[in-house]
């Protein structure tokens, strides 16, 4: 039949995609024929549940990778779910007492624990860094989390620092997901002095479209957006936008327009071989041209 064919040619595509994406399959699948029955009621959970990917505990290995760091226990009530809110940290003080700090967001599915070795990276270019784990991840209050809910929970991070830290200058930072985030929150925030992404995106829905299967007439029932590209033309502090030429779970030129929205002062950096968890290693060097250029911060 019609609706047959239709099928088998939306399941050759989702099995086309790249390797790189293979972690999505099945959610994305899943999300595709939930789309099909918009009315359910649990699309929208579902939809948090595939897109957070949210990780629990503290693994085994976590402890010596996190060797320097302190853990930071932030509270705060969150008025998206009514419910007492128990974020966990880890701050990781630089030697030098005046040093700037930097609010550490990471993406979905991995954890701080599965972030320190870029927290060390941005220490290295010369950071006290302070990374959280939203509700659902890590040792973070177990509870699926949102979109709002995250903004809330990065928000209630922030204000940690500026309680800590309020006399020093302040950056917000986000990786892949994470980098939308650090978006919204720095179109709210009045203090910070410069906001860096990394691996990031327009929205959720451009994201989708990207894919070779993005042709499924889904976006529209996305509920998390996470859009960045309106987000953005709010921020009024100077904008670092960077990724790897070799990413291929957030394609660079998903970078590139986020980029063009921002109203500056702005920089992109495309990092020649850099891949979607490499780039912060990899481009080092080119961070820290950046960073003196765009900021004038000396690592």
């Amino acid at each position: 039949s019609g609706a047959g064919a239709e099928l088998s040619a939306r399941r050759r595509a989702l099995l086309a995609m790249p390797r790189s994406l293979h972690f999505l399959r099945w959610p994305l699948i899943a999300l595709a024929f939930s789309a099909l029955l918009a009315g359910c009621a649990t699309l929208d959970e579902k939809q948090r549940q595939w897109i957070f990917q949210p990780s629990t505990g503290q693994p085994a290995w976590a402890e010596p990778r996190a060797d320097g760091m302190e853990d930071v226990w932030i509270e705060h009530r969150s008025a998206e779910s009514g419910n007492p809110v128990r974020l966990h940290a880890l701050w990781l003080p630089h030697a030098k007492a005046d040093a700037p700090v930097l609010l550490y967001l990471h993406g979905a599915r991995r954890n701080i624990w599965g972030s320190t070795f870029r927290l060390r990276n941005m220490h290295d270019l010369g950071f006290a860094v302070l990374a959280v784990d939203y509700r659902g991840f890590g040792r973070s209050t177990a509870e699926l989390p949102s979109e709002a809910a995250v903004l809330e929970d990065a928000r209630a991070a922030w204000d940690w620092l500026a309680r800590e830290h309020g006399q020093r200058p302040r950056y917000i930072f986000g990786h892949s997901l994470g980098g939308a985030i650090a978006v919204q929150l720095a179109s709210t925030v009045d203090d910070a002095r410069g906001l860096i992404v990394e691996g990031t995106f327009t929205s959720i829905p451009d994201v989708f479209r990207s894919f070779k299967w993005g042709w499924l007439p889904i976006t529209p029932l996305i509920t998390q957006r996470f859009d960045s590209a309106q987000s953005i033309a709010q921020v009024r502090v100077p904008v670092l936008v960077v990724h790897g030429s070799n990413d291929g779970l957030i394609r660079p030129e998903l970078g590139r327009a986020l980029y063009e929205r921002a109203p500056g002062p702005k920089r992109f950096v495309l990092v020649e071989g850099g891949t979607h968890y490499s780039t912060n290693g990899v481009g080092q060097r080119l961070y820290r041209d950046a960073l003196r250029e765009l900021f004038g911060h000396e690592g």
